[in-house]
């Protein structure tokens, strides 16, 4: 009796035991689903996505569906790689005949609804693509997903939402949403849904009148992306609104912005750290997952990230990227392990994956507050300054190429920057090919974010560096840990006269402020109603824009994206359209600026007191902040053009400068107008000049005056040739470069005054060196001596190990 009731003790409390578990678990049922074909590409990233489901422990079933011709399925390897599902293959339709194995994701999921038992008994499903990594668990509840109301991440490229491509394709265009990658839904919606998302993509496929990049977003103009408008356009269809989250996914490359902590890798792009990078397309036929002991190339080690980048936020970005590899590369080693491969030599790295160091870094992560905010959540009213508040932050940005003529212009902003009392922080986008950076020598002329060039664009070949201004802001939002929230934009041929703020020109989120650019006309024609939804929200507007970060962010990508549109758009580049009197497409980025903004409906507030051409007559009792010398101007005889000196290196050439303004003194006071229009390009003139000579100063130009490379030169080239090739030749990213100082001062301790070496100095070097090659040679002959005894000994110790 007595053993009877401690078994029974034993079975109640086995129960209570199973009872907490149960109610432990996710009080509803998880479905993960992702889709993939038979090929060795889709392998590779089948094994790293299921690893890192185990790794995060995350709470459900995954179901991989598998789309195979029987043909295919003859030779395929990797049945066991994950749970299957097969899904009869749609990549050549059998209607049409088109190829497009995009389509195989709603196929695959509205196959599986119908046929598979599991989606019987299935509460939540989680859509996600195969070339991710799942870093924390994915809870669709905790998350903020309801029925109804399913979380997605933020596409934003999908501009199709916004023009004819929506009106077209759904009835419901002002319910479409630019969502894709991380899907969480409940199983009802899925099924209203999943027919809608097949027959769109079909839809959107066949529509080859609407594949320009200016209508999709896609740049290969190919209907590539036609299957994420499917799912966009089916869900506006069935009236399915997302709740959009920016933060919950990550590409690698990217840094989250503060306070979030990514649960998802997408590593669709390719990304780089340091002198290494990664990207998913040089591996579409690699067997890596069938060949023992293959890995994919190995990242830099924390360690080595830390010496690459000092921003914390920025080294963030890159331990995401190195996370995404290691994750990837421990999932084959155990993968390869466990379908019987011999056990991998010894490496530092392979230790390295197996360490209790690397399993604390890559343990699972929890969602933060911040990650959960939804985009709509960040929108908030405006409440204007009192003085209760402190006023906002501030950072400049300006865009520049590796050119002296950027060089010359980047002086004279700095220095004017410095005057001006302007508050906050200010940061030059350098735009360089890895081949210009190499000879680069203006790198401490600013503080600087390097920006890869796109002058050249990667895809077209078309070549146009004014794109670098969109592409180069976009890239810092991405890359750079701002700290403000204000942004003011100038241009590189600025100067400032004073401080320019949002407190005193009214903006505010939803509201910047810009000055006027009354030649861009197509705003008012057909050229606006081609490229935008709302032509009535196109502001004339340039030169200096103030802008709160949360509205930069949304709008930068858009920005781009514009500029590339009214570039490829060649049929409309006349000037009774554009206003552009060379013709050319060059003022295609301001365009892109002004047509992204309407898209947006982001109205300016358009401030006429900020901003003067040197040249132009100004209005009475204005102090205007910014001169804009982009265009010619005269006093009397003399005159400036900045294009006249494109090619000139004012910088490293000791004391050059522009021809010298006339003196105010002669000036005829008799026209007013004119008098003061004379003082204030005589203003510009000065302070440009002003500026190279305090430059030239610094450089240690010699005091003859004579026109000769700087002092420094030699040394800062050689200091800055070793820098690029160690850190910066493929690094996307570094800023705030260490001034040349340093090299300075070497320099003036190793020469006189006369810049000639002195005959002392000259006299101990030479006893230095004598004296060293002494104590070298002494040194070499003795370790020679004990040379055999060391070895003999460390011999006799390994054997005794």
């Amino acid at each position: 009796m007595e053993k009877f009731s401690i078994l029974l003790l034993l079975v109640m409390l086995d129960q209570f035991i199973f009872t907490v578990e149960a109610a432990q678990k996710a009080p509803w049922r998880i479905q993960v689903l992702f889709s993939v074909e038979c090929q060795n590409y889709f392998d590779w990233q089948t094994v790293g996505l299921m690893h890192s489901f185990r790794k995060a422990k995350q709470p459900g079933h995954i179901t991989r569906l598998l789309s195979c011709t029987e043909e295919q399925k003859k030779t395929y390897r990797g049945m066991h790689l994950a749970p299957t599902f097969e899904v009869p293959s749609m990549s050549k339709h059998p209607t049409t005949g088109d190829w497009y194995p995009a389509i195989n994701k709603p196929a695959g999921v509205l196959h599986w609804l119908k046929h598979s038992k599991d989606a019987e008994n299935i509460d939540w499903v989680i859509i996600l693509d195969a070339d991710m990594i799942i870093r924390g668990r994915i809870v669709p509840w905790k998350l903020g997903a309801e029925k109804g109301r399913p979380v997605a991440a933020y596409y934003g490229y999908l501009r199709g939402c916004d023009n004819i491509l929506a009106q077209l394709h759904t009835k419901h265009p002002e319910l479409c949403d630019k969502v894709g990658g991380l899907l969480a839904m409940h199983i009802d919606d899925l099924r209203a849904l999943a027919p809608m998302w097949l027959s769109k993509t079909e839809e959107v496929r066949q529509d080859r009148a609407h594949w320009g990049v200016n209508i999709t977003g896609d740049i290969y103009e190919k209907g590539w992306i036609s299957e994420m408008y499917g799912y966009s356009f089916g869900a506006a269809e069935v009236g399915l609104r997302h709740k959009i989250n920016d933060n919950l996914m990550i590409y690698p490359g990217y840094a989250p912005r503060e306070g979030v902590e990514p649960i998802l890798l997408h590593y669709g792009l390719p990304f780089r750290v340091g002198n290494w990078s990664f990207s998913k397309a040089d591996h579409d036929e690699d067997a890596i997952v069938y060949n023992c002991g293959q890995l994919f190339p190995q990242p830099p080690y924390p360690r080595e990230v830390m010496q690459l980048e000092t921003d914390p936020n920025l080294r963030r970005g890159l331990f995401l990227s190195i996370e995404c590899i290691n994750i990837l590369n421990e999932a084959l080693l155990l993968h390869h392990v466990a379908n019987g491969c011999p056990k991998p030599p010894w490496s530092k790295y392979v230790n390295f994956l197996k360490s209790k160091a690397f399993a604390e870094l890559t343990k699972p992560k929890l969602v933060t507050p911040a990650s959960l905010e939804m985009m709509e959540d960040t929108v908030q009213e405006h409440i204007d300054h009192d003085t209760t508040r402190p006023y906002p932050k501030i950072h400049t940005v300006f865009s520049t190429e590796c050119t002296p003529y950027f060089d010359w212009q980047t002086v004279g902003l700095m220095h004017s920057f410095h005057l001006s009392g302007q508050p906050g922080n200010i940061t030059r986008l350098l735009s360089c090919s890895d081949e210009d950076l190499k000879l680069y020598k203006g790198h401490n002329l600013a503080p600087t974010h390097y920006v890869p060039s796109m002058s050249q664009h990667p895809l077209t070949g078309d070549w146009y560096p004014a794109i670098n201004k969109p592409a180069a802001v976009l890239h810092w939002l991405n890359h750079a840990n701002i700290d403000a929230e204000f942004i003011v934009i100038l241009d590189a041929d600025m100067i400032m006269r004073g401080p320019i703020t949002p407190w005193e020109f009214k903006a505010a989120r939803g509201k910047p402020v810009s000055t006027p650019y009354d030649y861009l006309i197509g705003c008012d024609n057909e050229l606006a109603k081609l490229h935008i939804s709302h032509p009535e929200a196109c502001d004339k507007v340039g030169g200096v824009i103030i802008m709160h970060i949360d509205d930069l962010r949304k709008f930068a990508l858009l920005w781009l994206h514009k500029t590339e549109e009214v570039r490829a758009d060649r049929a409309h580049y006349a000037r009774n359209i554009t206003g552009d009197i060379y013709e050319s497409g060059w003022i295609s980025e301001m365009y892109g600026y002004s047509f992204g903004a309407a898209e947006m409906k982001l109205r300016h507030t358009i401030n006429r007191e900020i901003m003067i051409y040197p040249g132009y007559v100004p209005e009475p009792g204005i102090k205007y902040r910014v001169f804009h010398y982009g265009l010619e101007f005269h006093v009397g005889n003399w005159s400036f053009d900045k294009a006249e000196w494109r090619e000139i290196d004012m910088v490293n050439r000791c004391w050059v400068k522009f021809p010298e303004p006339p003196d105010s003194s002669t000036l005829d006071h008799n026209d007013e107008d004119n008098f003061q229009r004379n003082l204030l390009s005589i203003e510009c003139m000065k302070t440009l000049n002003e500026a190279l000579h305090l430059h030239h100063e610094k450089r240690n130009c010699p005091k003859d005056g004579s026109v000769l490379e700087s002092k420094e030169d030699a040394t800062e080239e050689s200091i800055t040739s070793r820098k690029i090739s160690n850190f910066s030749e493929n690094f996307d990213s570094k800023v705030n470069h260490k001034s040349a100082n340093d090299s300075e001062e070497m320099a003036s301790v190793l020469k006189d005054g006369t810049g000639i070496p002195s005959s002392f100095m000259v006299l101990f070097l030479c006893a230095f060196s004598v004296f060293g090659f002494l104590v070298i040679i002494f040194l070499v002959h003795s370790g020679h001596k004990r040379k055999g005894m060391k070895m003999k000994h460390h011999r006799t110790r390994r054997r005794n190990l």
